[in-house]
């Protein structure tokens, strides 16, 4: 029964699931987000451990009191996932229904002339690292969490190959970005292995490299909402599209399976659209 299933949920429940995350190969970002979010229900329910379709749906109201709708839908995705692994599948919850943004928001784009005050930023603040990572996002088109396979074996051979999630591909580097990236090493006794590593010798990871990012925002002069690594990936996809209007080869290079979610990465703004209607006078009477 559910209601079983839900009391024991911190001793067994829980952990299960975590190990049925870990054996599924979702990405360990993804199973922290999914813990955290029932952590979240859970406590929800407080010591009421029955839960049955009208509780859930309760969840589901109290979520959109206090989360914006993209959250809630990705709150009410991990519960989906667990009443799933319960063997509870007829439970799940419909998330909400949501109306296609087709425009990027203009106060969240980086542009070019940003992003280049954030790199030339850390080079005056000392912070070599930082700028070269955010380089090499931003001409690679990486995610952030394939920073860890930029090791110096690879890196001489001019291109990335990533296995993740049971999928392989390659990432191709500029003779730029690899003659900085070998200097970068060479400068400090890195031989082997990964480059962009912590004092503690650990790969970077996304969190501690937002960090450093957000705190260039006043001497960059750059809003922080535009801060954050995966908008680097996203300023690439717009240059490289802008560049050689190949989607399909955008798709390849971004590793998506789907040419919609490149679509979205390709998007311009709203500005951009209404300069261009205003433009239009064909139709005009």
């Amino acid at each position: 029964m559910m209601e079983k299933v839900c009391f024991y949920i911190w001793k067994t429940a829980g952990r299960e699931f975590e190990m049925f995350l870990y054996e599924r190969e979702h990405a360990e970002a993804t199973i922290r987000k999914y813990m955290t979010d029932l952590n979240c229900f859970f406590a929800f329910l407080g010591q009421r451990w029955k839960v049955d379709k009208p509780k859930l749906l309760a969840y589901k109201e109290w979520l959109l009191e206090h989360y914006a709708v993209n959250s809630v839908n990705s709150m009410l995705a991990a519960l989906n996932q667990f009443l799933t692994f319960c063997g509870h599948s007829e439970l799940k919850v419909r998330r909400i229904k949501m109306q296609k943004n087709l425009f990027l928001q203009e106060e969240k784009e980086l542009t070019q002339q940003e992003y280049k005050r954030l790199v030339q930023t850390a080079k005056t603040e000392g912070k070599q690292q930082l700028a070269l990572c955010m380089e090499a996002i931003a001409v690679t088109g990486i995610r952030v969490s394939e920073l860890k396979y930029f090791t110096v074996e690879q890196v001489k051979k001019g291109r990335i190959e990533v296995h993740n999630k049971g999928k392989y591909r390659r990432i191709f580097l500029t003779g730029n970005i690899r003659k900085k990236l070998l200097i970068y090493a060479a400068a400090r006794k890195i031989g082997s292995g990964c480059i962009f590593i912590t004092r503690n010798g650990k790969p970077k990871d996304r969190s501690n490299l937002w960090s450093e990012m957000k705190a260039l925002k006043e001497r960059a002069g750059v809003s922080g909402e535009k801060i954050f690594p995966h908008n680097l990936r996203h300023l690439f996809a717009r240059v490289y599209y802008q560049t050689t209007k190949d989607l399909t080869g955008l798709a390849d290079v971004l590793g998506h399976s789907s040419l919609n979610v490149t679509r979205i990465y390709t998007s311009n703004t709203g500005e951009l659209y209404q300069r261009q209607l205003d433009r239009m006078t064909a139709l005009r009477i």
